[in-house]
């Protein structure tokens, strides 16, 4: 009798732990079911491309199984809403990205979602930099060349885009304000597929587009390479300098994703989901199949840090948008 009284008294205790907050119901066994990644793309992008490499790592690692669902529209707003608006409890989880998280909010005046309030960062998923790509016919062979033709011919150039709030569309206007040159912005819908399809045939003339989406074509000789968006060049195509190599000191930029809960999530399950992606970044064939497609697997030391990383993009890009009159396509 007296230890029936025991474990009673002891499963009280945890009850009263549990309903008073201390010790959160169902996190020390989560998770107990499969979990769900939204991914506010359709399927075949960068995030599409990032999120099936790792959700099967991601289940192993946990124990159960990771189910991705593309909810895309509206330059991924629709699947960020679905995201943000599901339960806190570890069981539905967000793939955001650089234009979701952190350029729509400056764009969309009636965004129903806050990413730094509706959501909790809990890591650094991959780094996709940017290239700056051209027209084989462009006469120009260089970053440096290219500026000087631009203003001989201002206004005459153009370069395309997935659409006019595009990370894409907003680099080239930092590299116009950078260089003192005016060129015609030509936006397209659907992607970088089509902006590139656009180029390839001649329609647009040069523009910056993630470096997985054109490698494959700057390899083939169908598109004149000008320069990467990272901090050196990179292994795919060593012959491509950095944008700071020609010239544009801190002119670093990456279409990042990203793991974010919603808010409210309990503290154990962001340190188990971010312990998880830590260990799932640093499995060889992840990261060889991340840099087959020109991605860089890149994890945070911590949630915070990556929660820090999220608002200094925010700014930085958030100003960019307004300054350049960014708008909704």
């Amino acid at each position: 009798m007296t230890s029936i009284r025991i474990l009673a008294a002891g499963a009280l205790s945890l009850a009263l732990m549990v309903a008073s907050g201390m010790v959160p119901a169902q996190t020390a066994a989560y998770p107990q079911k499969p979990v769900r990644m939204i991914i506010p793309f359709a399927p075949g992008g960068a995030s599409d491309f990032a999120g099936r490499i790792v959700s099967p790592r991601m289940g192993e690692v946990l124990g159960q199984q990771i189910v991705i669902e593309n909810r895309a529209g509206a330059s991924g707003n629709i699947g960020m809403e679905a995201a943000a608006k599901a339960a806190a409890d570890g069981y539905t989880i967000y793939l955001g990205n650089i234009g979701t998280i952190s350029i729509n909010p400056a764009v969309f005046p009636n965004l129903p979602v806050n990413p730094a309030k509706d959501f909790i960062a809990v890591s650094l998923v991959a780094e996709l930099p940017s290239i700056l790509v051209a027209h084989p016919s462009l006469a120009a062979g260089s970053v440096s060349e290219l500026v000087k033709l631009a203003r001989s011919k201002p206004g005459d150039l153009n370069f395309g885009s997935p659409g006019s709030s595009t990370l894409n569309r907003l680099e080239m206007e930092q590299f116009m304000k950078a260089a003192g040159v005016k060129m015609v912005h030509v936006p397209y819908k659907g992607g970088a597929g089509p902006a590139v399809t656009g180029l390839l045939g001649g329609e647009i003339q040069l523009m910056f587009v993630t470096l997985s989406s054109a490698i494959n074509f700057v390899k083939a000789g169908r598109l004149k390479a000008f320069a990467v968006t990272s901090t050196r060049r990179v292994e795919a195509l060593p012959q491509v300098p950095s944008m700071i190599e020609a010239g544009f000191a801190d002119f670093v930029t990456s279409s990042w994703q990203g793991l974010f809960v919603p808010a409210n999530t309990p503290r154990p399950v962001v340190a188990r989901l971010h312990e998880t992606m830590v260990k799932v970044l640093a499995i060889q064939d992840v990261k060889e199949r991340f840099a087959s497609g020109g991605v860089v697997a890149s994890s945070s030391r911590t949630p915070e840090e990556f929660a820090a990383y999220v608002s200094a993009e925010s700014e930085r890009w958030g100003k960019v948008a307004r300054e350049s009159g960014a708008t909704i396509d």
